[in-house]
C-alpha cells in the first residue's frame, strides 16, 4: 500500500462519492474528513465505525483507512502536513500544546473526533464558511481560508485534549469533563495535580473526588494521570529528538529509571524498544 504525499502545507477538497476510490489509504500527512451528507462505515487500523452527517475524523500518518459508503456521501477533506503545524506551533505555547495533543492521537480507533457537544455546530459553520470562501474567491479569500483552517485545527485539538477514558460517554456530565481537561492542561505541573490541590480547585472533598473520578471514568485518578503521561512519552519518542532524561524532567518523573519502569509497566516494553518499533 503506497503512501499519498501532500505537496503544500495544507489542501482543501470536497467530493460527493458513491464509493470510496481506494480499498485502503495511508498518507504522509494529517487529514481531517468531515461528513456533510450520507452514511456508511469508516475503517481504520482493523476497526470500524458507522458514520453519519456531522462526523469529523482525524487520520494521522500512522493510520490506514477506508470508507464503505451506504448512502451517497459528501465529504469535506482538509489535509495538512507537519510543517504546517510546526510553523503554527512556533507562535505561542498554547498552540505547542495543541500540536502535542494532535500528534498524541496517532493510530487511534475510528470514530468522530468531536467530544465537545458545542463544537459540532461550530465545525459545521466553519466548514461551510471555508467552502463559501473557496467557491466565491473574493478578495483576501486565501488569507481568510487559512485563518479558518487554523481555527478548525484548534477546535480539533481542544477535542483531542478531552481524550476520554472508556467509561466516559457523550452525555457524561460537565464536572468530570472539566476535571479531565484541567488535568491535561496542567499535566506539566505536578503540584497542581495533587489530590488536595485538585479538591481545592474544584471545591470537592478529597475523599469524594477519588470516588467520583473512579465512578465516572472506571479508573483511579492517579492511574489516569500516569497513563496520560505515558501517552505523552510515546508522542515524544515518536515525534521528537528529546532525550529520555529531558522527557522525564518535563513530565515530572523522578529520573530516567523511574520513567523506564513506569513506561514498561503500561506498555510491556521499554521506551527504547517502543521507539525502535515505531521508526520501522
Amino acid at each position: 500500500m503506497g503512501r499519498e504525499t501532500l505537496h503544500q502545507q495544507y489542501e482543501i477538497e470536497w467530493k460527493e462519492l458513491d464509493c470510496f476510490e481506494k480499498p485502503f489509504k495511508r498518507n504522509n500527512f494529517f487529514e481531517l474528513i468531515y461528513v456533510m451528507e450520507g452514511t456508511g462505515v469508516q475503517f481504520v487500523n482493523n476497526h470500524q465505525f458507522n458514520y453519519r452527517k456531522g462526523n469529523l475524523f482525524l487520520l494521522t500518518p500512522q493510520d490506514s483507512y477506508s470508507f464503505d459508503i451506504d448512502q451517497k456521501t459528501r465529504f469535506f477533506f482538509l489535509r495538512f502536513n507537519e510543517s504546517y503545524i510546526k510553523e503554527k506551533s512556533g507562535k505561542d505555547q498554547d498552540t505547542v500544546t495543541h500540536v502535542a495533543y494532535i500528534l498524541q492521537n496517532a493510530s487511534h480507533r475510528p470514530g468522530c473526533i468531536l467530544k465537545n457537544k458545542a463544537d459540532k455546530p461550530f465545525i459545521f459553520s466553519l466548514v461551510n464558511a471555508i467552502l463559501d470562501e473557496q467557491t466565491r474567491q473574493q478578495i483576501y479569500y486565501t488569507r481568510i481560508s487559512e485563518q479558518i483552517v487554523s481555527t478548525i485545527i484548534t477546535v480539533v485539538a481542544r477535542n483531542i485534549a478531552l481524550k476520554l477514558p472508556k467509561n466516559i460517554k457523550e452525555n457524561t456530565g460537565e464536572p468530570i469533563l472539566e476535571i479531565l481537561n484541567y488535568i491535561q492542561v496542567n499535566i506539566f505541573e505536578p503540584g497542581k495535580l495533587k489530590t488536595k490541590n485538585l479538591s481545592r480547585h474544584f471545591n470537592i472533598s478529597t475523599n469524594y473526588l477519588g470516588r467520583y473520578f473512579k465512578t465516572q471514568t472506571g479508573e483511579t485518578l492517579q492511574h489516569y494521570i500516569t497513563h496520560y503521561k505515558v501517552r505523552l512519552v510515546q508522542t515524544r519518542l515518536l515525534h521528537s529528538d528529546m532525550r529520555m532524561s529531558e522527557i522525564a524532567y518535563e513530565l515530572g518523573f523522578t529520573d530516567e529509571s523511574h520513567l523506564n519502569r513506569i513506561f514498561k509497566k503500561y506498555n510491556g516494553i521499554s521506551p527504547t524498544e517502543f521507539k525502535r518499533a515505531g521508526k520501522r
